[in-house]
This record gives structure tokens, C-alpha cells and sequence, in this order.
């Protein structure tokens, strides 16, 4: 999801929001995330120190950062804050399923465009509700 800015209120709503109560989290250092504790396990690495430390990193996350920042800049050149949504869903779908082969993640794409629609109008924003209908 996209957040407008990355103040802590911000960050621990959005955690909060979307984590289950008693999950883990692992985080970097930043302040933001501070607070986190005692509704959730919050484990952090702070990147001045080192970059991992047992299971605690955010080496896949800086990952995933990294594949969608060569995207797009390299293969989209730019992208529009309206799409961006879009852009993030299909960079998430092509590292959820790396690891599957060509056939699979087609599959699994193409089961995914089953029962909904994307009309032009709501495609460039002209519809009342822009997005995906389900």
C-alpha cells in the first residue's frame, strides 16, 4: 500500500491495521517504527551497526525495493502516481512467484484476470471509482 508520508503515527497505524496482534515484526532502525511493542514481537537491525543479525534482516525487503526501483526506471521509465497501485501489484506478483516456472506463472496470471474488468474510462481515471472491479 502506498502511505503519504513515513512518520511513526503514520507507520503504526498501518502496521497495526494490517498485522495481526502477537506477530512478529522486523523492521530497520528507523524511529517510525518505534512504539510498536507490546501488541506486537517488533525485532529490528539497525543498518549503522550491521544488516542482520539471526533471522532479523530486511535483506528481502531491500530486495524487492530494488527489483521495482530498476523497473521503473529502467523498463517503465516513469509512472504515474494514479498507477502506481497497479505497478506495485504486478512487481509484488513477479516476486511471489519467482521461483515457479514460466507456464506456472502464466497460469497463475492469467486465473487472476478471471471475472474482472478494466474498462478504458476507469483505466485513465475518467470513472467515478477508479481501480479494479472484483
Amino acid at each position: 500500500m502506498i502511505v503519504p508520508n513515513t512518520k511513526r503515527y503514520t507507520r503504526r497505524g498501518k502496521v497495526r491495521d494490517h498485522i495481526q496482534v502477537e506477530s512478529e515484526v522486523l523492521t530497520d532502525a528507523h524511529k517510525s517504527y518505534l512504539g510498536l511493542a507490546p501488541d506486537l514481537v517488533h525485532n529490528f537491525v539497525d543498518h549503522a551497526e550491521k544488516y542482520a543479525e539471526g533471522h532479523v534482516h530486511t535483506n528481502g525487503l531491500e530486495n524487492f525495493w530494488s527489483l521495482l526501483e530498476r523497473c521503473i526506471h529502467g523498463t517503465y521509465i516513469a509512472v504515474e502516481p494514479f498507477h502506481l497501485l497497479r505497478y506495485l501489484d504486478e512487481q509484488s506478483f513477479r516476486y511471489n512467484n519467482r521461483k515457479d516456472s514460466d507456464a506456472e506463472r502464466f497460469g497463475a496470471a492469467l486465473a487472476g484476470t478471471d471475472g474482472r474488468l478494466l474498462t478504458y474510462k476507469t483505466l485513465i481515471g475518467e470513472s467515478e471509482q477508479a481501480g479494479y472491479s472484483a
